[in-house]
């Protein structure tokens, strides 16, 4: 069977209590998408990949993925139904079967995969892995939360992803109907066809509440542990601007060129603390073509770098940063942007400042370099 594998990744982050969509927040050192693609990429048969990313998020995708091999990003819609229907449509000709997961379910076995596609080839149209309800389960009447009987959890299961299906039959089972469901394999139902099931993972867990990824970085080995990003950001002098640098205002010296004040300091920071969260870089967040940015204070990257990070469940360590330059002198106020830089990431920032004995463009006075490294916590 040619198989391709569709990762549904469109969804918000409003439950687990992030600004940004769940597919981009922080799983030990990564992001939840490229965790959930690392555990596809593992899968021994041979396979195409299509990532359904939210709208507007398609070139972080891109970025994200980039050393992943070849990976079709394409854009998800307002529902789960209309981002899937969005991956069947980039299916490459010839496709026989599909399989739709959930980037939510990021750390689900290769094995599952596995099952999933033999039950195919075997003849089924649909199938699904599942795992027994292993909690006591009730009626409710959610106007007066009056409970009734426990149901008969013996016949029950709870759905897991991937889903696997003839790619034929769930193209033409999604073109049948109206409206939204909440799998796949209702509407391949909905459209007349069977549906079997395998065993699923107590490992395919759904990450939807923090709780759910405090889980799964535990399982990952994060929990309590730390992660290190590396940041280099370079400008060039712009003798028509003021100098901000490390969060000063440094008057009567030339100022940095640049889409937004220029601070090379305070940009190697954010640099350094999105990369260990794993949630791309500066100019994902606040490039060029973010006109909204242009000659906004650093400052406003550094907070909002700050609270993604927040976000995702990480606290800063520790940061340090060296300033490469021959000018301006930073010693004599060292102590003073050490203060501030502190006060703005919220943990210990230490500052050195070098030159470079005359060498490359900071050798002759043409710009500045910072080299930031920045330790979150897991918490």
């Amino acid at each position: 069977m040619t198989t391709v594998v569709v990762i549904v990744a469109a969804g918000s982050g409003t439950r687990l209590g992030s600004t940004q969509p769940k597919a981009f927040v922080a799983l030990a050192g990564a992001t939840l998408l490229e965790q959930s693609v690392r555990g596809v990429r593992g899968w021994s048969r041979p396979f195409s990949l299509v990532v359904v990313a939210p709208p507007g998020w398609e070139t972080p995708a891109r970025q994200l993925l980039a050393d992943y091999g070849d990976v079709t990003v394409v854009t998800g819609g307002e529902t789960r139904t209309d981002s899937v229907r969005a991956g069947l449509g980039a299916l490459p000709a010839g496709t026989t079967a599909v399989l739709i997961h959930d980037a939510a379910r990021a750390l689900t076995p290769v094995a599952v995969f596995d099952r999933v596609l033999d039950a195919l080839t075997s003849g089924a149209q649909g199938v699904v892995p599942q795992i027994a309800v292993v909690d006591t389960l009730i009626s409710v009447d959610r106007s007066s939360m009056a409970t009734g009987d426990a149901v008969d959890r013996s016949a029950l299961g709870a759905v897991q992803t991937p889903q696997g299906f003839h790619a034929a039959s769930l193209i033409a089972a999604y073109e049948a109907i109206d409206g939204d469901f909440t799998d796949d394999a209702a509407v391949l139902r909905a459209a007349g066809h069977d549906v079997v099931a395998v065993d699923g993972d107590a490992m395919s867990f759904k990450i939807t509440y923090p709780a759910d990824l405090q889980r799964a970085a535990s399982v990952l080995g994060g929990t309590g542990g730390h992660r290190v990003g590396t940041a280099v950001d370079v400008h060039q002098f712009d003798p028509g601007v003021p100098l901000t640098l490390a969060g000063l205002a440094w008057p009567g010296e030339d100022g940095l060129a640049g889409h937004s004040d220029g601070d090379v300091v305070i940009h190697a920071i954010v640099d350094a603390l999105l990369q260990a969260a794993g949630m791309g870089d500066l100019g994902t967040h606040f490039g060029a073509n973010r006109p909204e940015f242009e000659g906004a204070n650093s400052r406003v990257f550094l907070a909002h770098a700050l609270t993604l990070i927040r976000d995702a469940g990480y606290v800063v360590g520790s940061v340090g940063v060296q300033i490469i330059a021959q000018k301006p002198k930073i010693g004599p106020r060292r102590l003073e942007a050490e203060t501030v830089l502190t006060e703005l990431v919220g943990c210990p920032v230490a500052l050195s400042a070098t030159t470079s004995d005359g060498l490359g463009f900071t050798g002759r006075g043409e710009g500045v370099a910072a080299l930031a490294t920045a330790v979150l916590v897991v918490v």
